[in-house]
């Protein structure tokens, strides 16, 4: 029995899908930049509950969208003086390489907000037909006071929220009420609609996208708890209005975020770590093993040195699958180790503790196999049950023939320095980097000898 943590009723609670086919919406990505290790956390997170479900039984229909019209988008396209369009075919293209390399595994659907422009109008005509929105001077905004539970996934309670700010939108009815369409503004991208060329509002695309490839109700929603509010709080109301039908999504589920040093992950800060990048370091299964090791509903500290640490430990598993067979009467049986995985998962998706599971059955085998156990059954559960948390269990690709003599010996100067002023931290990556490029090095009397392996 899987259970699940529901951010709605902030309960676990025993998965029931509607039907035969599991339907699950996750909110992608605005594709203005390169995909983050943030990103990358929240695609391996649904992509294991993807693979999980699958393990499970399940059926799964899955639909990630890209939002591809948005003011980001906009402002990069101007400051690249790039078309919008071009921005978006750009990092769409970015962001799959990335999926890719993760080895996350593509969504049942992919769409684009672009795409679908006739069911967001459509959706719209909907709200305003049942009096939940209104026209305005070319825009269209959702009435939330319409909603009488608006806030209940957030907490939010609107008149708190509202509490010392203005109505910038002059004439909105109330200020709480957020936009659905907004009127065409110079030099930015519009489309033909029944209040004028305009745009949708960010939140109507999810909607609309989940309507047409989903249904009016679905399974599971998932996304980043910075979505909560107001994004799948504004989902959730007009999603309900325009169908008449309760609840949108059986579960929301939400990841939590990347953090480094006590804040959390963001472009912003400065704090983004590249996935196309992380991926010239590490391997994919040291990548989900790092981000595994927490509970999804946790925020994991984002450190080079933890997924180094991550990278040797993925060798030890790959060790103990890949050691010369025994053939031998005596056999070790996995089938514990397989309960203790899958009451692990079925708990809230506990991924620290179905590692767990895996590793002991790794030490296990090590042990009994010297022991002259025949250990090929456990070590084909092992390969399987590291399939259901995406892991290919391939050695990562040596890359020494990428780097120069030159370049070597200045990463070895960067970790010489780094272990001087004490950056330990820091030196074990540049060592994590020259060791996925085949570099081996070695001190001796405050010396670093390398060779090519």
């Amino acid at each position: 029995m899987i259970q699940l943590y529901n951010s709605l009723t902030r309960t676990k609670e025993e998965f029931k899908p509607l039907g035969d086919e599991v339907k699950m919406y996750v909110c992608g990505v605005t594709v203005y930049d390169d995909s983050h290790l943030g990103h990358a956390l929240s695609s391996i997170v649904f992509d294991v509950l993807d693979r999980y479900l699958e393990f499970s039984g399940y059926k799964v229909k899955k639909v990630q969208n890209f939002t591809d019209v948005d003011d980001k988008i906009i402002n990069r396209a101007n400051a690249d003086e790039t078309p919008w369009q071009v921005i978006t075919e750009k990092y769409i293209e970015s962001f799959f390489q990335s999926a890719d390399g993760l080895n996350v595994r593509r969504a049942t659907v992919h769409p684009r907000a672009t795409e679908d422009m006739p069911e967001i109008i459509e959706l719209i005509e909907r709200l305003i037909d049942k009096k939940a929105a209104y026209e305005l001077n070319g825009s269209v905004y959702y009435r939330v006071r319409s909603k009488s539970d608006y806030g209940k996934l957030s907490g939010q309670n609107i008149d708190e929220m509202l509490e010392g700010t203005r109505n910038e939108e002059g004439g909105k009815e109330d200020p709480a009420d957020f936009a659905l369409w907004k009127a065409v503004k110079p030099d930015e991208p519009n489309w033909d609609s029944p209040w004028g060329p305009g745009r949708p509002g960010w939140h109507i695309e999810c909607s609309a996208m989940a309507f047409k490839h989903l249904g009016e109700q679905i399974d599971i929603h998932g996304g980043g708890l910075d979505l909560i509010f107001p994004h799948h709080e504004n989902e959730i109301a007009q999603s309900e209005s325009a169908s008449g039908k309760a609840p949108f999504s059986g579960v929301w589920m939400h990841n939590g975020l990347l953090r480094t040093t006590g804040a959390t992950m963001s472009k912003s800060l400065g704090n983004a770590f590249n996935v196309n990048a992380a991926l010239e370091v590490f391997s994919s299964d040291a990548i989900r093993l790092w981000i595994l090791q927490s509970h999804y509903r946790t925020n994991p500290l984002l450190d080079k040195k933890l997924i180094g640490d991550a990278e040797r430990s993925m060798r030890r598993i790959r060790q103990a699958v890949e050691a010369e067979p025994v053939k031998s009467d005596k056999s070790l049986d996995p089938e514990p180790f397989k309960r203790r995985f899958t009451e692990a998962m079925d708990d809230d998706l506990n991924t620290p503790q179905a590692l767990a599971a895996i590793f002991d059955l790794c030490r296990k085998m090590n042990r009994t196999r010297s022991d002259g156990n025949d250990v090929s059954a456990a070590a084909a559960l092992v390969r399987e049950l590291t399939g259901v948390l995406g892991m290919t269990l391939e050695a990562p690709p040596q890359k020494s023939e990428g780097l120069s003599d030159s370049e070597v010996e200045a990463l070895i100067q960067q970790r010489k320095d780094a272990r001087a002023e004490k950056r330990w931290a820091d030196a074990d990556a540049v060592r994590d980097q020259l060791d996925a490029a085949g570099i081996l090095i070695s001190d001796t009397g405050g010396e670093t000898a390398w060779t090519r392996s």
